[in-house]
């Protein structure tokens, strides 16, 4: 029975083939179709909406080899990896469809040929049992007198004192929809249980369930009430590495062909030798989890899919710490997976260079904070009594350390220690409500303002309109009129002024009339209407009253630039850095454009020069921009990006560049890329992990900055006093002669520290055998107090140290005690004597402590009775 894992998975596609069944590939692990999902996490979420009958087929049998992940909600595998033999955060599932063609017979008889015949599977008959659903008289026959499975090996499962659908043999995809009885294949690891009760609990190692068949009948109303359904469809799931552990004779997953050689490679990096370590099992089912995650386009970040890798990463990193694993190991790990993964890993192939990038810098970003974090969590372990770790423990190392509260778990559950997650979850909701409450401190003037009304936006055809005064708001209060010089807020039924959204800013311009004008300094939503917010120069306003209008079409135009370069700039980096990068936010005023990406590795200047030359290329080409009103659909068959799906209407308006840019986008551009001018990145940088952030400038603002740095390098010359050319050269001359000085200065502080050695050395004080030695500095370095207490204790086998700095009425102080003196005296003991007479503060270690404080009129007294202190100390020993 023993064979690779790769022949299982193609052995039972070939088996299909033979039925009838049209192969599929795998659709990607991010659903394309199903907001309700994080990962794809069955076979059957590409055809949700073929068992809904949303959509229509062209084929009635399908099979296909799906990848899948298990990390939350329902399905969440991600606590019992590594620490049972059959969880998996990623998993293969092998799974034959039916839609509205074959039914319960064809399909039972499928999945027992390819178990049981000897052409295929070859599993011995009698190894194998059967579930049912109680109700299900149908296919307990079918087993019992075609397959002729004897009776006592078919388990009815269901519990006729239940709601009679709620039974884990009744499968239903939610509260209401397609469901139906399914049945269940069992591999019978050993005969030495003989009572079936067994066959129900959960921690039975003998029977592993490997192929469910859902028999999908009827349709959902409510809790209690189902009807049939006009067609009957057949979905099943049988996970790949489940069945290859039968059929290569070993009764672990993680036994099997794919896992034993990723083991031996993480056990080669670590001080495990031992395969079946959980730590070994745990790291080779992350990496498999990690390496096919990024390959669809998923980056670690704090949220949402992105929160899910980040965590993965992390438990993998932690299990790599606990074995000893010193440097940076996980990416190294993604060409094994590649090579042992076959057929399947091409996906993996085609980006292992990005998937290596993102984890190397994920696991370098981490390893700092997280030796730290397990030591206070290590430390907090300790101190607990009832075997329970606090929540708030738990939330600080998830708030400052980035430590997921299953990673805080993963610790916990190795020392048998619960956490108090009721706890956590009251810290992490107040945080939030105090976030939410921060916010609100910083919203802007239009919170309290309720506008039942839709403006409508002329502004993309028009700079001017003759309009209709609606609403008019002056310190938030509703007004029939607005006077000179008063501040307020005017609501309009047409405007050519564009809110702010999108990132984009809002116009400036005036409303006014032959007796009055109204100066519009921002302009922003509420709801469907559009406020101008501004102040009365002259004359009054009324409700009901015909004004006109009129934006400053110099700051649109400016603006209308950045926000066509930001467009360009998307394109760009998606072209150039990979289009995985994702737009995360940008802001487009009328002197500058901020763009905001998600990607991980660092931006080298050369990939910067490259960006800048593409799009003044687009520039130079001088392309029409374009928009079209579509429905979402059509935008998404044009490819357009959609930034933030949820937030779009059925009808949208696309944004065209040529065919080098299509986007949704609500905002105001200019009518050429050659209207630009010129577009020049002024910074980037990384504002939180694995996202990065890019300012511009273009037109005008470019030529004022290019000329802004052609003078400071002129300036920069003159001080230097060389040519333009030879700032470099000069510059490195002058690093040079620093370094150089910066040596003179070390030697002759050597020198200092020797001759206060010395000096030092001739001043110590010994009673009853042990050296005592203090001294006061005045303005001298505080770091070098503790060079000096190290050199002196390497001399001095038997000594007490304290040494004081005075600047500027303050002081510091440093004290040094040999280890041979700890159990009598320590230099907390005498840091604290200090610190309470001078009122001063501090803190250390046994051997070393240091602080300060400001009465340093007190010193030498505070010394002459540490002196005492010591002599009594050294009485009582």
């Amino acid at each position: 029975m023993n064979r690779t894992t790769s022949k299982i998975r193609q052995d039972f596609l070939n088996f299909f083939k033979e039925k009838k069944h049209i192969i599929l590939p795998s659709s990607p692990l991010v659903p394309y179709n199903d907001s309700t999902l994080l990962f794809t996490n069955a076979g059957m979420n590409q055809f949700k909406e073929i068992f809904l009958g949303y959509k229509k087929t062209d084929y009635s049998r399908v099979a296909t080899v799906q990848r899948c992940l298990r990390t939350g909600g329902k399905h969440n595998d991600l606590e019992n990896v590594g620490y049972t033999s059959r969880h998996h955060t990623f998993f293969e599932m092998l799974g034959n469809f039916s839609f509205n063609d074959y039914f319960k017979k064809e399909a039972i008889e499928y999945a027992w040929e390819l178990l049981t015949s000897q052409k295929w599977f070859n599993i011995p008959k009698n190894k194998l049992w059967v579930s049912v659903y109680h109700e299900d008289d149908e296919t307990y026959q079918i087993w019992k007198d075609i397959i002729k499975i004897p009776s006592q090996r078919i388990i009815k499962i269901g519990d006729n004192n239940q709601n009679q659908y709620d039974s884990e043999n009744f499968w239903q995809m939610g509260d209401d929809g397609p469901c139906g009885p399914c049945t269940e294949i069992f591999y019978d690891y050993g005969n030495n249980i003989n009572n079936t009760t067994d066959f129900f609990k959960n921690n039975n190692h003998r029977f592993i369930e490997i192929w469910n068949i859902v028999f999908i009948e009827f349709n959902r109303i409510s809790k209690t009430n189902i009807i049939p359904l006009k067609k009957k469809s057949i979905d099943t799931g049988m996970g790949l590495e489940r069945i290859a552990s039968i059929l290569q004779n070993v009764s672990s997953n993680y036994d099997i062909d794919i896992f034993q050689d990723l083991k031996k490679n993480i056990s080669q990096l670590s001080k495990i030798k031992d395969l079946n370590h959980p730590s070994l099992q745990i790291i080779a089912d992350h990496v498999r989890a990690c390496a096919y995650i990024i390959s669809d386009n998923i980056i670690p970040s704090n949220e949402h899919r992105g929160y899910v890798l980040r965590r993965i990463i992390r438990r993998a990193l932690r299990h790599g710490h606990k074995i000893g694993i010193k440097d940076n190991f996980f990416y190294k790990l993604v060409s094994v997976v590649i090579k042992v993964m076959g057929d399947t890993s091409a996906i993996l192939k085609q980006k292992q260079k990005k998937i290596e990038e993102i984890l190397k810098l994920e696991e370098t970003q981490f390893s700092y904070t997280l030796e730290k974090g397990l030591k206070i969590l290590k430390f907090e372990i300790k101190k607990i009594h009832n075997n329970i770790l606090p929540g708030e423990t738990a939330f600080y190392l998830y708030d400052t350390f980035g430590f997921p509260i299953d990673l805080t778990a993963d610790v916990c559950r190795e020392k048998n220690i619960k956490i108090d997650y009721n706890e956590y979850e009251l810290v992490k909701n107040k945080q939030k409500k105090q976030s939410i409450i921060n916010q609100k401190f910083y919203k802007s003037y239009n919170d309290n303002i309720i506008i039942n009304h839709t403006c409508t936006f002329e502004g993309y055809k028009k700079n001017h309109t003759k309009s209709l005064v609606k609403y008019i708001f002056v310190n938030n209060k509703s007004v029939k009129k607005i006077l000179k010089n008063e501040t307020g807020i005017i609501f309009l039924n047409t405007t050519p002024f564009y809110p702010e959204s999108g990132g984009q800013i809002g116009d400036i311009g005036e409303i006014y009339n032959k007796n009055c004008s109204f100066i519009v300094k921002n302009t922003k939503k509420y709801g469907n209407s559009i406020g101008h917010f501004g102040t009365l120069l002259s004359g009054k306003i009324e409700i009901d009253q015909y004004i006109y209008t009129k934006i400053n079409q110099n700051y649109r135009n400016a603006i209308q630039l950045n926000h066509s370069a930001t467009h360009l700039l998307h394109a760009a980096l998606r072209n150039i850095l990979g289009e995985h990068v994702n737009q995360k936010g940008s802001l487009v005023t009328d002197n500058y454009l901020r763009f905001d990406f998600s990607y991980h590795p660092t931006i080298e200047i050369f990939q910067i020069q490259k960006i800048e030359h593409m799009i003044n290329m687009y520039i130079r080409h001088n392309f029409l921009i374009k928009t079209q009103i579509l429905s979402l659909e059509e935008a998404k068959k044009k490819n357009a990006i959609a930034l933030f799906e949820n937030q779009y209407n059925s009808i949208v308006r696309v944004v065209f560049i040529n065919n080098i840019s299509i986007e949704l986008c609500g905002g105001t551009h200019t009518k050429r890329t050659g209207d630009i001018g010129v577009f020049k990145i002024t910074s980037q940088s990384s504002i939180a992990s694995g996202i990065k952030r890019i300012e511009a400038v273009t037109g005008k603002q470019a030529i004022y900055y290019l000329h802004k740095k052609d003078n400071y390098i002129k300036d920069l010359s003159i001080v230097l006093k060389c040519n333009n050319s030879d700032i470099k050269n000069k510059v490195e001359n002058l690093k040079n002669r620093i370094s150089c000085l910066e040596n003179q200065i070390i030697n002759l502080q050597k020198k200092e520290h020797t001759y206060y050695i010395k000096k030092l050395f001739k001043k110590c004080l010994d009673i009853k055998g042990t050296k005592f030695l203090t001294h006061i500095f005045y303005d001298y370095e505080h770091k070098f107090l503790r060079v000096i207490i190290d050199e002196l204790k390497k001399t001095l086998e038997k000594t007490i140290i304290i040494l004081v700095n005075v600047i500027n009425n303050r002081f510091t102080f440093v004290i040094g005690i040999t280890k041979n003196l700890l159990n009598y005296i320590t230099a907390i003991n005498i840091m604290e004597i200090i610190i309470e007479k001078t009122n001063g503060k501090g803190g250390g270690k046994k051997e070393i402590a240091e602080g300060g404080g400001i009465y340093t009129q007190k010193l030498i007294i505070v010394l002459n009775d540490i002196k005492s202190w010591i002599d009594e100390q050294l009485n009582k020993k």
